[in-house]
């Protein structure tokens, strides 16, 4: 997850935050609640997909959603523009901008797909945070110094070709399960 998250619009918001807020700490407080419960939320939701749709069908959905992050995952993300910080402080900011932002994001997606295929809610949410946590903690510390080194392209490309073999494992081990 923490590959797939260099470039996207969530660590150009961290960058965003940390270059006008200027409060790395409750910057990455904000960040850390509301990622915790978007990932909770995902995760609850993937469980319960997991509970209504048979194991074989959800090894075809999370499978071929895999190699759909991977298409995605090499769209260059935007940020649009940088939200409005009101008199609600850093954390309250923080917070309501990552948990708007990360909605029907591909790691919110991909939260949802991973909690559906593996029964381990907690594992997946506490896995998907610190993914998300490894590559915005920086952006917060380093801001926009940061951005400018990171090979963003080559990134992208790398986070590609992982969601694209989680996929093809996944659609592998799921025709495997069916033949046997």
């Amino acid at each position: 997850m923490a590959v797939a998250e260099v470039g996207d619009k969530t660590q150009l918001l961290s960058f965003a935050l940390a270059a006008r807020l200027r409060r790395p700490r409750p910057i990455l407080g904000g960040i850390l609640a509301a990622t915790v419960l978007n990932h909770a939320l995902a995760g609850w939701a993937g469980a319960l997909l997991a509970e209504v749709v048979a194991p074989r069908m959800l090894g075809w959905i999370a499978g071929v959603s895999f190699i759909a992050f991977g298409i995605w995952a090499l769209k260059a993300d935007s940020l649009g523009e940088v939200p409005r910080i009101h008199r609600v402080g850093a954390f309250a900011t923080s917070f309501a901008a990552f948990f708007v932002l990360e909605m029907g994001d591909k790691t919110q997606l991909a939260t949802v797909a991973l909690a559906a295929r593996f029964d381990a809610l907690g594992a997946v949410v506490v896995g998907t945070t610190l993914g998300m946590m490894i590559a915005n903690v920086p952006a917060v510390w380093v801001g926009n110094r940061l951005a400018r080194k990171i090979p963003t392209n080559a990134v992208r490309i790398l986070a590609a070709v992982l969601f694209v073999a989680m996929g093809l494992l996944t659609l592998a081990g799921t025709l495997a399960t069916s033949d046997g």
